[in-house]
Order: structure tokens, then C-alpha cells, then sequence
């Protein structure tokens, strides 16, 4: 409601900037606004969203090579963003919101891509930078605050949908390779060196086969149940599989009782000791990614690790990896897909699509994978 009074009252009183050269059409080349232009990426959310946002600022990049491209991201997802390649800084808006936001306003930006798919505060901060060019989703009345509107459908794979954001600054139509890494190789990258990576290489000496497992989840209607994957761990070590077992600090009681159900030394506890840049390279070395639709699902199927992800509330169409070497379990129910625009309702079912899906279940299909399924190459 806030959002949307001051959306009114900025379009009312405050001027966006001309541009430096001729304003950008929809469908013109990206030079002609400037050839070096200063760039602002607005992604607040979680952490699969900035993950799925890598193919975006690669293309961002490759049509401006010579911009400034700067990311206003939150505490939450701006880890994924660091060392990225495409971008030139990071700013953490949550971090000191009135330095870091006015810093932002004052930064004469050329171009602004709101990212957000819902909420109008980000559509707010895109029109307050005054920048000449400013892009997002034509959704819940944002249209107003950009020059350059774009459709948003939930039939779409979300990394699709960011690029079609550049799409609307470049007039190229961009592919999205579902088999290919979209996440650059990490600084630590199968290096061998650090002591994370010693434990998996023990891990894996020891087991051979190593598969991860993210308990976790935003919210509860996305939680597949400690008890299910504490069963599914039991399972893998059973087979002589390793479990490395990944999370932050709200998934350390759940990560102890994961590692509790593996016997023989055939589990390796991550959860609340790797920031989520490391978290991803440890990830990188698996040979299966095990969760349900959370943000380090996207974060795996960027580095290149194979996915098998339980899916209920969410849209598998929108947020399921794509390619051959993932695969997705969904029951789908009457009343499933239940999320919209990042909220899920509370589920009156006991989370019925979730539970409905055993353990044995998830690990027959991950056993096929194993068998079937090799480790994308790094592009």
C-alpha cells in the first residue's frame, strides 16, 4: 500500500534525467544511448533469485563491455554475487539503508533494471535514481515507473525472464543453454587446497559417490522434513554413498541430526560453517544436489551438479532446473502450484504435496541418477 502511494507522488513531483545521447528504444542498439553507460541491477529476495540472475548480467555485459555494472542486492542473496564476473560492486541495501540507498540515488546511473517481479519499493528506487533508462516487469502497477516495460509470466523458467529484461535494452533475443553451467568456476573450484576440500576428497575416497543435502528452506510449505531426509541420508549411507550436508545456521540442529543418522563416518556436517560463496564450491565437487525448491537448488544447478529437487508449493515450470542431468519429483496435487509472486499461502493440508513423496522415493531416483547421469562439464 505504501509502495504504491509513493510510486503516485514520485511520478508527480520528481523528473528522470534525459540521456546523455538519444533516449533508448526498445528494440535499438545499446549504443546508442552511450558506449560506456553506468548500470544499476536492483535484486532484493532470496538467493535463487541472484543465482538464476547470472545469465543476465553476462548478457548485460557482453552488450556493454565498457559499463559500470553495479548490483543492489540484500545481506541475504548478495553473497552469491561475489567475485561475479559481470559486475563491477556490490551494495548491500540492508546493510545501512539510508547511506547505501542515497549513495545509490546520488550515482547519476544511466540505465536501471529492477529485477523484483511484485513489490513496487524497488520500481520506487528505479524512478528516484532519475535514471534516463530505467527497465522492469510491467506488473501490479510498476509499469509507470520504467521507460522500457516488460511481461512477466509464471509459464517461464525465471532465468529466462531476466534476460529478457536485457532483451528490452538490446533488441537481441537471448537462449538460455539448459545443459551448460551458468555460474562461473569458483576461485576454489575442484583446487583441492582448502580444508573443506580435503574432507571431500577423503569423503570421496572413502565412498566414492558423494551426494549433498540441503534440509533447509525459506518457508515451511517448502520443507520436505528433517525426519524424511534424516531417512534418505540413512539410505545413502546404507548403499555406501557419502552425505555432506549443507545449510546456514537456521539448518545446524537439523545438519547434527542428519549426521547422527549416518553411520560409519560416511557423513561430512557442513551446516553454519561455509559462507555461501564456499558453500557453492563444495557443491561444485558433489555429484548429486539433493533438496527441495530452495535457493541452493538454483545455486547447484549453476555450478554444474546434478539436481533431483522435490517440488509442491512452487511453479516447477518457473523455478525446477532444466537439462538432462536434472530431475524434479512433483505429485502435484489439486491445489499445487500455490505460490505467486514469492508468497505461499499457509498450507490448511499439512503440506500434503511434500509429504506425500518417501524417502524411498527420492532415493531409487537418486540412485538412477548416479548410475546414469555424469557431472556436467565446466564450459
Amino acid at each position: 500500500m505504501l509502495g504504491a502511494v509513493l510510486c503516485r507522488v514520485a511520478a508527480a513531483v520528481v523528473k528522470p534525467r534525459k540521456a546523455a545521447a538519444t533516449p533508448l528504444p526498445s528494440r535499438s542498439s545499446p549504443l546508442e544511448i552511450c558506449p560506456d553507460p553506468k548500470i544499476l541491477v536492483i535484486r532484493p529476495g532470496g538467493i535463487g533469485d541472484a543465482a538464476l540472475l547470472f545469465p543476465a548480467l553476462k548478457a548485460l555485459r557482453d552488450a556493454f563491455p565498457a559499463a559500470r555494472i553495479d548490483v543492489l542486492a540484500e545481506k541475504r542473496n548478495g553473497g552469491i554475487l561475489v567475485g561475479c564476473p559481470f559486475i563491477n560492486a556490490t551494495m548491500l541495501y540492508d546493510s545501512n539503508p539510508p547511506i547505501v540507498l542515497l549513495r545509490a540515488l546520488r550515482k547519476g546511473y544511466d540505465i536501471v533494471l529492477d529485477t523484483e517481479q511484485w513489490h513496487r519499493l524497488s520500481a520506487l528506487l528505479a524512478y528516484l535514481t532519475r535514471a534516463p533508462v530505467r527497465v522492469g516487469f510491467d506488473t501490479n502497477d510498476r509499469g509507470a515507473m520504467f521507460t522500457h516495460r516488460v511481461a512477466y509470466s509464471h509459464g517461464e523458467y525465471e532465468a529466462k525472464s531476466f534476460l529478457s529484461l536485457v532483451t528490452s535494452l538490446t533488441g537481441v533475443e537471448y537462449g538460455f543453454d539448459a545443459e551448460s553451467r551458468f555460474i562461473p568456476p569458483l576461485a576454489s573450484d575442484g583446487a583441492g587446497s582448502s580444508p573443506l576440500e580435503s574432507e571431500i576428497a577423503r569423503l570421496r575416497l572413502e565412498c566414492g559417490s558423494l551426494v549433498g543435502i540441503f534440509p533447509g528452506a525459506t518457508v515451511p510449505e517448502r520443507m520436505w522434513g528433517v525426519e524424511s531426509f534424516s531417512l534418505l541420508a540413512e539410505r545413502f549411507a546404507g548403499a555406501g554413498i557419502g552425505v555432506v550436508i549443507l545449510g546456514g545456521k537456521a539448518e545446524a540442529e537439523d545438519g547434527i541430526r542428519l549426521e547422527k543418522a549416518v553411520d560409519g563416518g560416511k557423513a561430512l556436517n557442513l551446516t553454519a560453517k561455509t559462507y555461501l560463496m564456499e558453500t557453492a564450491a563444495v557443491i561444485s565437487l558433489l555429484d548429486l544436489f539433493v533438496t527441495s525448491d530452495t535457493g541452493l537448488l538454483h545455486v547447484a544447478y549453476g555450478v554444474g551438479t546434478p539436481t533431483l529437487s522435490l517440488f509442491g508449493a512452487g511453479i516447477e515450470e518457473k523455478w525446477a532446473p532444466r537439462g538432462a542431468s536434472h530431475r524434479v519429483i512433483n505429485k502435484r496435487p489439486p491445489c499445487s502450484p500455490c505460490t505467486r509472486f514469492g508468497y505461499t499461502p499457509k498450507c490448511p493440508y499439512g503440506v500434503k504435496c511434500l509429504g506425500d513423496i518417501t524417502p524411498d522415493e527420492v532415493f531409487e531416483e537418486a540412485l538412477t541418477m548416479l548410475a546414469s547421469v555424469e557431472k556436467q562439464p565446466s564450459p
